[in-house]
């Protein structure tokens, strides 16, 4: 392997880092950033199951699904005439809960997340 001529994704000159972008435009949406929540620990829903959760149309969160979809942040199967959701890997859920950490210390004090006993990789409901 030539593993000297790959460079590193996190290099701020990396090709990566214009994506990277990309990434955290998709995720700048509260809905967007719920159905991630939602699916994290469900393993797939359908559209209707994560609108309830979501507290949103259906039609509407079937339009922020196809942007995840083609963002490949999340996956879908079909059973029949219906469409199941679920995240395509880990990376989305570290995003959105390494933000929702770093929201929680942008209220000062000590972040509920840092309590003993939290589980650092879920947020804790404040």
């Amino acid at each position: 392997m030539n593993a000297d001529n790959v460079t590193c994704g996190r290099d701020p000159d990396s090709l990566y880092v214009e994506l990277a972008v990309e990434v955290f435009a998709m995720l700048a949406d509260a809905t967007r950033v719920r159905i991630i929540l939602a699916l994290e620990g469900a393993g797939e829903l359908s559209v209707n199951h994560i609108a309830d959760i979501v507290d949103k149309s259906p039609a509407a969160v079937s339009q922020h699904l196809a942007k995840l979809r083609l963002a490949r942040m999340v996956t879908t199967r079909q059973d029949g005439t219906r469409v199941f959701y679920a995240l395509a890997d880990e990376h989305a859920r570290q995003l959105v809960t390494d933000a929702i950490f770093q929201a929680e210390h942008s209220l000062g004090g000590a972040a509920p997340h840092h309590h003993a006993g939290a589980d650092a990789s879920r947020p804790v409901a404040p």
